[in-house]
């Protein structure tokens, strides 16, 4: 009786420790983070006194909140729209069994190997405008060289282009990874599904559009989830790329919540923002995870 009691304890002794320091320093510090912001802890020294959703009333009339959280709407748009667009464009053209498809998979999945700060540095380095003295560089120096010096542009340093040059960055990043997972799903369709299909007349575009895709459709949620995830929290490619940009052009919630909290040491502001950006993440993910879970249930 004793060893079976020690069987069911063991497992839980050997969780404990780890569960511990999750509820700590992972749900203790977002209990805390949600209580500060509700607080008047806006100057260096703490000040634990509840100022209620002042901070967040503050924040929302914030004009550098109101652009950050336009440019997030715009680099998640873009970023999903183009990283699934991209990733399942090489996945089919890998599908094809070409020559040379191992060679072809490992450079679209370099990127990955790689952190978004050296990719902000190298496509700051790329999309440099350049200037008078210096003259065109990097991609404008392509563009001039070739004749397409049309399309010459300011890049992170126009303030009408912007966050859209940071999109550039991540996607050339993160499509590999999306490509990665549609080719899984390819490789995992049987024969059978397309052979049936070619005996019905179908051809290989609408076999791809009536077949595989809704097949795909899993792994297109899942990397939506993944993708969203990381364009809702974006930060360090900001930082080693563009900084806020002009008029806050590339601004994005994550560096005004860093900016706010350890450059202005508004402690209460900063927690606010990082509580909308827990929201919204939270916004995004649960509902996938219900669906998950649903799921697995039913099986």
């Amino acid at each position: 009786m004793r060893r079976l009691d020690w069987e069911r304890i063991t497992p839980f002794l050997l969780i404990l420790p780890s569960a511990i320091a999750i509820a700590i320093f992972v749900y203790g510090f977002i209990g805390f983070t949600g209580f500060v912001s509700l607080t008047k802890w806006n100057k260096l020294l703490p000040d634990f006194s509840l100022a209620g959703l002042r901070n967040y009333q503050t924040l929302f009339a914030n004009r550098r909140f109101q652009i950050d959280m336009r440019n997030m709407v715009v680099f998640t748009a873009l970023f999903l729209i183009s990283c699934l667009a991209i990733g399942f464009l090489l996945a089919v053209l890998l599908d094809q069994r070409i020559k040379g498809e191992n060679l072809f998979r490992s450079i679209f999945l370099f990127p990955m190997a790689i952190s978004f700060i050296v990719t902000g540095i190298a496509w700051r380095w790329l999309l440099n405008p350049g200037s008078a003295e210096m003259g065109s560089t990097g991609v404008n120096l392509l563009f001039e060289k070739v004749g397409l010096g049309f399309f010459k542009t300011g890049w992170y340093t126009d303030p009408e282009i912007g966050i859209k040059a940071v999109v550039i960055a991540a996607v050339w990043q993160m499509s590999g990874y999306v490509m990665a997972m549609y080719l899984a799903g390819l490789r995992g369709i049987p024969e059978e599904l397309r052979e049936a299909a070619r005996v019905d007349g179908a051809s290989d575009l609408q076999i791809l559009w009536h077949v595989i895709v809704p097949l795909l459709r899993p792994i297109t949620l899942g990397a939506v989830i993944v993708l969203g995830h990381i364009a809702l929290k974006i930060f360090d490619l900001v930082v080693a790329m563009t900084g806020p940009g002009i008029g806050f052009s590339c601004d994005v919630p994550a560096y005004f919540m860093w900016d706010t909290t350890f450059q202005s040491n508004r402690f209460a502001q900063g927690a606010s923002i990082a509580t909308i950006l827990l929201v919204m993440v939270g916004i995004l993910i649960v509902p996938y995870l219900t669906y998950s879970l649903g799921k697995e249930a039913e099986i």
